[in-house]
């Protein structure tokens, strides 16, 4: 079991700093690779680009909570739980693609 984490590719956990624009001022936020490539993908589902996303949460997170206190951890949340989210909804549609074809077999 742990080869499949043990030999992943170290630029996955390479961290890397990147600067973003929240409420008009330039922040910097530091996370592993394999992060700002789940945030790309979710901001790309929703047709923004990474920086919009992040000052969206950021402001969201804001207003729900009165602060966004340790946001890079708020940022690798979000990613995990768009993951799973990502996942229950590609199960859902294999059990309703093969509802379909049992109904269409009978």
């Amino acid at each position: 079991m742990c080869q499949i984490y043990a030999q992943a590719d170290p630029i996955l956990y390479e961290s890397r700093t990147r600067s973003v624009r929240i409420m008009g001022v330039i922040t910097t936020i530091k996370l592993e690779n394999l992060f700002w490539q789940t945030l790309a993908e979710l901001a790309a589902d929703n047709d923004m680009t990474t920086s919009q996303l992040i000052a969206k949460l950021h402001g969201e997170v804001t207003a729900h909570l009165g602060e966004a206190s340790n946001f890079s951890s708020f940022l690798r949340v979000t990613c995990l739980r768009y993951q799973t989210l990502k996942t229950q909804a590609g199960y859902q549609l294999k059990s309703a693609a093969t509802n379909e074809k049992t109904k269409a077999a009978a």
